[in-house]
């Protein structure tokens, strides 16, 4: 016999198929979601919140971010893909992004890109097979001035040049 009585908001979270009752890493991010009242507005720091947890985002966790929001996937995947700081893959050990907004880009941001891929043997959003060095591109990190800028492990590298980002992540792989 089923229940008339409506569902709770804490019931939005032990939705049939989801994966909470088995990962403290999703009721992590359940707290975080209730504490937001469950509203669309707060799906950036959700992410943040389910990328500090997991790693990455994997689609598993945008899925259920979805459904308790009650967003479309293609809404949170949009969001997601969009920011840099977010990854849809596993990281690797260390993680170097390159700038290439238009400062950037005109000062050498792309010849930069390029010799971090020909000397990683990986393209832009990929991990290299060890596992020690994730290559990212950003749109913009806002430091126009310092250009051509590349952020090595959270830090940030003003006026970078092939050589000199070959010569910064040498030790990452061994």
């Amino acid at each position: 016999m089923q229940s008339s009585v409506a569902p709770s908001t804490s019931d939005k979270k032990n939705a049939p198929g989801k994966p909470a009752a088995k990962d403290k890493r999703f009721k992590a991010l359940d707290v975080t979601m209730k504490r937001n009242q469950y509203r669309q507005d707060a799906l950036i720091e959700i992410l943040h919140k389910a990328q500090g947890a997991f790693g990455y985002l994997e689609e598993e966790v945008l899925e259920y971010i979805a459904h308790n929001l009650k967003l479309p996937l293609s809404r949170v995947y949009g969001v997601a893909t969009f920011y840099h700081l977010f990854s849809l893959k596993p990281s690797g050990a260390h993680t170097c992004v390159v700038c290439m907004g238009t400062a950037c880009y005109v000062k050498g941001g792309d010849k930069v890109l390029a010799a971090l891929e020909e000397h990683t043997g990986v393209h832009s959003g990929e991990t290299t097979p060890d596992g020690q060095v994730s290559l990212v591109t950003a749109r913009c990190i806002g430091a126009c001035g310092i250009a051509p800028a590349v952020v090595f492990d959270g830090k940030v590298a003003p006026q970078q040049t092939p050589e000199s980002v070959i010569e910064r992540i040498k030790g990452w792989q061994e």
